[in-house]
């Protein structure tokens, strides 16, 4: 945990009140104290004097703690004591307190936000935006929704339903302050980049009832007109992880069985990991598994990390089997190391009972890579005693 900061909220979960205390005394244990918001002291949330002294006075990640902290006490506080310094902060530090207004954001945040989509700041200026676009009811998802729905309609022009699309035609003023990046990236024109931002930062409400109510699965299946699909399912995707919408994550993500490229959400691994992430935990395991046992674990090492641990028994049974098959298909088990160390950590324990018939050496296939077999049986050795190791550190604990 001293030099992964990924492990830190765990280990100091576990170690509790005394392993903050034993740190005060250890100064390799510092990072305990100071290295990261989720492992610095704070106060009293109840005692205004202390909280104040430590947001005046405190190291920055002290002051992110605090403010995390009484965020989740009480929100209106938290960006109350947020405004008393907001204007004296450098802009590095305002981005960081701002991101903290995600836990407990609501419609009191509104007018805070509107003000600092002014600020001096252009990162500053798009998280508040970013911020303003997850609550449906503010006046900024309403003005992102006039314009959006200025340029994405129902096309009545044909037979059936379809999609039509105008990009906009310039970034006014208007657009700009409300977070609009005028300047495209390179090779990107700047229609479909203002049009992405525009649909990305509208409430996905709105195009249901622009829609006639169709759900959400109905409308992303409907033919766009002009070539116009990639852009608008890759913004209603960002806009389904921005406003952690399930309905609309669902329905981007498509059937697991389906290839990517038969979808009508992204194609990248990347972005269907984040739109699982919408997905409740249970959901989200069964489409990995659904999705592993349709196309096996050359693109699955995204997925997988997106799952909650220990594995579900569906998700740990579609990896082994994914791991036999791939065994069976006579390559080496390091083409697969990513996927066998994640096992090692997640699958349930249980599951070593499972995996040691795979431990033996099989015979040698024919068109098999030379040696693969007696990889395999040591990566499935390792992975089977591993599960038992940490089997018996559970038994230990419990």
């Amino acid at each position: 945990a001293r030099a992964r900061t990924d492990l830190r909220p765990q280990a100091l979960a576990f170690a509790g009140p005394l392993g903050l205390w034993l740190a005060a005394l250890n100064p390799e244990w510092k990072f305990a104290l100071r290295g990261g918001a989720g492992g610095s002291l704070v106060p009293d949330t109840g005692d205004p004097d202390a909280v104040h002294r430590l947001w005046e006075e405190g190291l920055f990640a002290e002051r992110v703690a605090l403010l995390d902290a009484v965020r989740t006490r009480d929100p209106a506080a938290a960006l109350a004591l947020l405004t008393t310094s907001w204007s004296t902060e450098r802009a590095e530090d305002r981005l960081m307190f701002l991101d903290s207004l995600r836990n407990g954001l609501g419609a009191e945040d509104e007018e805070f936000l509107e003000q600092a989509l002014a600020d001096r700041s252009r990162n500053v200026r798009a998280t508040a935006a970013e911020l303003l676009s997850a609550l449906p009811a503010s006046a900024f998802a309403g003005r992102m929704a006039a314009r959006a729905t200025s340029c994405v309609n129902p096309d009545r022009t044909g037979a059936g339903a379809s999609i039509a699309v105008e990009a906009p035609h310039e970034c006014d003023a208007g657009m700009r302050r409300d977070g609009v990046v005028a300047d495209p990236p390179t090779g990107r024109g700047e229609r479909s980049w203002w049009l992405g931002q525009l649909v990305e930062a509208t409430p996905l409400g709105v195009w249901q009832e622009r829609f006639g109510g169709r759900p959400a699965a109905e409308i992303v299946a409907l033919p766009v007109a002009d070539d116009w699909a990639g852009e608008l399912h890759a913004a209603w995707c960002r806009a389904a992880v921005r406003q952690r919408h399930p309905e609309w994550a669902r329905a981007l993500l498509g059937e697991p069985s389906a290839p990517p490229a038969g979808t009508p959400g992204p194609t990248s691994i990347a972005e269907r990991s984040k739109l699982l992430a919408v997905l409740s935990e249970a959901e989200r395991a069964d489409w990995v598994a659904a999705f592993i046992a349709a196309h096996g674990l050359s693109e699955a090492f995204q997925l997988l990390g997106v799952c909650t641990v220990p594995w579900s028994g569906p998700l740990g049974r579609a990896v082994v089997d994914a791991l036999d098959i791939a065994r069976d298909g006579g390559s080496y088990p390091w083409s697969f190391s990513g996927v066998m160390g994640l096992a090692e950590r997640c699958l349930g324990p249980a599951e070593a009972d499972r995996l040691e018939v795979l431990t033996a050496t099989p015979d040698e296939q024919e068109g098999a890579s030379p040696g693969a077999g007696g990889y395999w049986s040591e990566a499935f050795q390792r992975l089977v005693s591993t599960l038992r190791l940490r089997a018996a550190m559970e038994a230990e604990l419990t």
